[in-house]
């Protein structure tokens, strides 16, 4: 027999999991990405002028604060830390908007 704090932890799992999921393939996420102009300078799989989102969530994988650094990184732009070409500050968009974009990325 199962106790009830496995079943509500398997449950929980379960449930990030399916998250997790469902993230990765996020339509308005990567629709939110496309009309901020993210996707001309970035791919999912392939490095153009910035880095593939998938290596930026290989990068940051497992960081527990990732989200707000990259949120915040996206906000005021950064220099250095994937090459010489910076990206430029992203300061028109709203924090919701960056925070959705950035857990997509960090899914894939």
């Amino acid at each position: 027999m199962i106790s009830k704090s496995a079943l509500y932890l398997s449950l929980v799992l379960a449930a990030a999991c399916g998250s997790a999921h469902a993230q990765k393939d996020n339509a308005a996420a990567k629709d939110l990405a496309n009309k901020n102009g993210c996707m001309s300078c970035h791919d999912i799989g392939t490095k153009v002028i910035g880095p593939a989102f998938k290596d930026v969530a290989e990068k940051y994988k497992g960081q527990k604060d990732a989200n707000a650094v990259l949120t915040k990184k996206v906000k005021e732009g950064g220099k250095g830390v994937w090459g010489r070409i910076p990206m430029p500050p992203h300061d028109q968009m709203k924090d919701a908007d960056i925070s959705t974009i950035v857990g997509w990325i960090l899914a894939q």
